[in-house]
């Protein structure tokens, strides 16, 4: 019989807030601090919000105009890079311990560790476990953190969303048997870990308003509501969950498009909108040579300033290229017939399919000279990028004042390194 595995979720709270107390020398659970880029307007999003100011009411992701105007409160600059190294360190601490095999890193401010063969190793119960990690994080890089415990990592992530929260160590824990005792009826459904404000409402709709309900459920209603992703609602109902962390790092995805989006910071008319798609795509090509990968179709989502939709269309390529310089014409092409040029335009997603480089093709009437010609152009600036930067080499539109990538390219994750 499988030995029952334990589960930590140990999150970083507020961690951008907490990084910016620690840099200051402040207690991120006393000091009234927000992420937010002052720069921009007051209507610009709070990345973080520090513990006390949450304490006061207010809410994480929160507009800066939002924040009440009676309570001091310190604004902090994002510094991606700084949280970077900071999540790296706390990795690093880890180690110290446990193997990179059982861990896994779900995102900048959490890890999911399995500690089942550990706890033998350090002679050492769960929760105290959890403690000495927590406390060493805390003494180490002053940045407070909260765990869950379970018996599988639904469950531990699950006793770190909910449980812990009310914890006065920080710390939730839950079995099969406890999730079942004390949370089947909690409310809402979407406070469970991927379950949607929308899964919910269509829950709701056959008078399911908690996991007990789930569980007790006629399944086919389920399957029918739902698909195959009905499975997992039923198993995650009962607190069951068979995924491993040897599973995650066994998995091997792969990348089907490369996709980039930005909203601009003001309404543009068409013509300085040129300059934005220009640039994106430019972007693209050299995150697909990068990639060792070549596109032939390239989807593009437009939305006008004032609407909740706009233009949405899709290129097919004549050349399966990576290079730019065959892309962009046609791109343009499609552009111009297909939005609506005296609109202010504001957003921009664009999806271009991803193909291994084997599939590269070009129309007959594209020399192979002026093939290799453009790629060494392309590997020639990619080498320079690489040593220098990624603004050593602009083309002239990008010193436009309208332009938006030179500035991007400082950035990490969208917001200022």
């Amino acid at each position: 019989m499988e030995k029952q595995r334990v589960y930590f979720v140990i999150d970083a709270k507020s961690f951008y807030a907490s990084c910016e107390c620690a840099e200051r020398g402040l207690d991120p659970m006393t000091t009234n601090l927000v992420v937010a880029d002052p720069d921009r307007t007051e209507s610009t999003i709070c990345l973080a919000v520090s513990p006390s100011l949450k304490a006061l009411g207010v809410r994480n992701r929160c507009r800066l105009h939002e924040v009440p105007k009676d309570i001091p409160f310190i604004i902090a600059k994002p510094r991606m890079k700084l949280y970077i190294q900071y999540a790296a360190n706390i990795y690093s601490l880890y180690l110290k311990y446990i193997s990179k095999d059982d861990i896994h890193v779900y995102s900048i401010d959490e890890d999911i560790i399995d500690v089942t063969d550990y706890l033998k190793i350090y002679n050492m119960r769960a929760k105290e476990f959890a403690k000495k990690l927590m406390k060493e994080i805390d003494n180490t890089f002053h940045i407070p953190t909260t765990c869950g415990i379970g018996t599988n990592m639904y469950l531990a992530k699950i006793a770190l969303g909910i449980t812990a929260k009310h914890s006065p160590d920080r710390i939730g824990w839950l079995t099969e048997d406890k999730f079942i005792k004390t949370l089947w009826n909690h409310k809402p459904l979407s406070d469970f870990w991927q379950i949607s404000k929308g899964i919910e409402k269509r829950l709701e709709k056959h008078g399911i308003y908690d996991m007990e309900g789930i569980a007790k459920a006629d399944e086919d209603i389920l399957y029918k509501e739902f698909g195959v992703n009905a499975e997992l609602l039923i198993d995650h109902a009962y607190g069951r969950e068979p995924t491993t962390i040897a599973d995650i790092k066994n998995y091997k995805g792969q990348s089907k498009s490369v996709t980039l989006g930005q909203i601009l910071p003001s309404p543009y008319v068409y013509s300085d909108s040129i300059i934005i798609l220009r640039e994106m795509i430019e972007a693209m090509c050299f995150e697909l040579k990068r990639r060792n990968q070549v596109t032939d179709l390239i989807h593009i989502y437009v939305r006008y300033d004032g609407y909740q939709d706009g233009a949405h269309f899709s290129v097919r390529l004549n050349d399966i290229t990576n290079l730019s310089k065959y892309i962009i014409p046609p791109v343009l092409e499609h552009y111009a017939k297909k939005v609506k040029h005296g609109e202010m335009f504001r957003q921009f997603n664009i999806s271009m399919n991803a193909l291994d480089e084997s599939y590269e093709s070009y129309d007959m009437f594209i020399g192979e000279e002026e093939i290799e010609d453009e790629k060494k152009i392309q590997q020639s600036m990619e080498a320079l990028m690489e040593k220098y930067g990624k603004n050593i080499i602009m083309k002239a539109y990008d010193y436009s004042s309208k332009a938006t990538q030179r500035e991007r390219n400082k950035m990490v994750g969208g917001h200022n390194g």
